[in-house]
């Protein structure tokens, strides 16, 4: 009986890695293992079309040096998010669809395998004490993972891919997520120094527009960007990147984005960004933007423009001041000039849907919107 494509993939796996059995991970090159299994194809003598052969070459090499069947899509630039849910159950993204992946890994045991790589590769662990991983890989794609007992229905890993190359305002017109308008008035915005929040639900683009905002700064200007795990990519000569950082096993040495916010007032920025507000830091950003740091970005989750304001009073609250409503809603009126919200369609497409400015007047104590575009 002939053998099947994953059965001949399981054996030349199994050949190739008892070849290799005195060697680490890190003393056996992606080069020696294709020729290994190239001379291990040879001697199975197996009739077989050029692209499966090629194939099988590609899944074992991968399987010993990479992260398995992931790899085919960590080397798809077409590819932005990677999600597997079960063993034969790996979804993925592509130019903003989700969808089914072809490939499949064999079991759990592979999966926590590829999760142990990567997470080793990051200098952490992963195990049922400490079943929840959050960081980043060597390229800036950033991982989570999670295992039993948290997950229940097995291990589970996403990879959202760090873009290959800094995004600019031009790509958004390309992609259609602007029209030429909103271009113009977005650079100009930029580059008047106006504080911006970017607004949108989950996967809507958020980090791509402010990649593209923080394009249209000034090469003189000093920019120092705060962020949980680093996916802002901007090519600016006057760069600095600060990226927040876990506590240890033993429960310190935790530095978080409030202390990163307060210490890059020091750094004598002319530009702040904050990949996204999520808590306590609210208060630090819009104290920044009210004493001399103007021209800051940051975004967070909302579904509307006048939300994202209310979700920004709630952050405040967070961080601890007891400050009054009466007291927060002037400082966000006063810090935010214009907020962009986007939006992911049902056919994959991001769009900015609503560019509001945040109107001032003397004395004014409620939030009150111009839409622009």
């Amino acid at each position: 009986m002939s053998l099947s494509l994953k059965e001949k993939q399981k054996q030349l796996y199994q050949t190739v890695l008892a070849r290799l059995q005195d060697r680490t991970q890190h003393q056996i090159a992606e080069a020696e293992v294709r020729v290994l299994v190239g001379d291990e194809l040879k001697k199975q003598n197996w009739l077989l079309p050029e692209n499966e052969r090629t194939y099988l070459v590609n899944l074992v090499t991968f399987s010993i040096t990479g992260l398995g069947p992931l790899e085919f899509y960590l080397r798809d630039s077409n590819v932005s998010e990677i999600m597997v849910n079960a063993p034969d159950q790996i979804f993925i993204e592509k130019a903003g669809k989700i969808e089914k992946a072809q490939e499949s890994f064999n079991d759990d045991e592979q999966v926590i395998q590829v999760i142990n790589r990567i997470v080793g590769q990051i200098g952490r662990r992963i195990d049922e004490s400490q079943p929840l991983v959050d960081g980043r890989l060597p390229d800036g794609s950033r991982i989570n993972a999670i295992i039993p007992p948290l997950a229940l229905n097995g291990p589970t890993l996403t990879i959202r891919k760090f873009p290959e190359k800094a995004f600019t305002i031009n790509d958004m017109l390309d992609f259609g997520t602007l029209n030429p308008e909103m271009a113009e008035f977005i650079d100009k915005s930029v580059k008047q120094k106006k504080n911006i929040l970017i607004s949108g639900g989950t996967g809507t683009g958020k980090t791509s527009t402010l990649n593209a905002l923080a394009s249209c700064i000034p090469k003189n200007e000093r920019i120092i960007t705060i962020e949980d795990a680093a996916e802002i990519r901007i090519d600016h000569p006057h760069l600095i990147t600060l990226e927040t950082r876990k506590a240890n096993i033993e429960g310190s040495g935790e530095i978080d984005m409030r202390t990163l916010v307060k210490n890059a007032l020091r750094m004598r920025p002319d530009r702040i960004v904050v990949g996204e507000i999520r808590g306590g830091e609210a208060i630090d950003m819009l104290q920044a933007m009210n004493t001399g740091h103007q021209g800051s970005l940051t975004t967070l989750h909302a579904n509307a423009p006048f939300e994202a304001l209310m979700r920004l009073e709630t952050m405040v609250l967070m961080g601890g001041l007891d400050l009054p409503l009466s007291a927060i809603k002037p400082q966000i009126i006063q810090a935010i000039d214009l907020v962009i919200q986007q939006e992911r369609l049902s056919t994959g497409e991001r769009k900015v849907t609503d560019i509001s400015e945040v109107i001032k007047s003397p004395g004014q104590k409620e939030y009150e919107l111009k839409k622009c575009f």
